[in-house]
């Protein structure tokens, strides 16, 4: 009983310990110190280098099965360095790339959409 007991009171002591550290003080003359900056985006990588793909050259094969024109033969046309073929359902990075053509297919592989990115 008494081991019970010394348990208890040990986690009674320490517990106020627990709640004052993760209090939240205040900063000078009861200011709360406000939230960091957002950090800043290096735009290096993407200085231009990436010409955007043309999508006014390749504009005609929506509609189309996507094979009549492959892929590659759309991203040589619209000038794009990139091609990324995206069907329904399909999990895709919202990272942007202006030299990156998008390709979107419907459920019989015909091209429903182009978009550069």
């Amino acid at each position: 009983m008494t081991c019970q007991r010394g348990w208890q009171l040990a986690v009674l002591m320490f517990f106020p310990l627990f709640l004052a550290a993760c209090a939240q003080t205040p900063g000078k003359g009861g200011e709360v110190p406000s939230a960091p900056p957002p950090p800043t985006v290096d735009n290096a990588q993407s200085s231009g280098d990436e010409a955007a793909c043309r999508l006014d050259d390749i504009q005609y094969a929506v509609g189309m099965p996507l094979g009549d024109p492959s892929s590659d033969a759309l991203a040589r046309q619209g000038g794009a360095e990139q091609v990324r073929v995206l069907r329904p359902g399909e999990a895709a990075t919202m990272d942007h790339r202006p030299g990156r053509l998008n390709i979107h297919l419907d459920d019989n592989d015909v091209i429903e959409e182009l978009r550069c990115g």
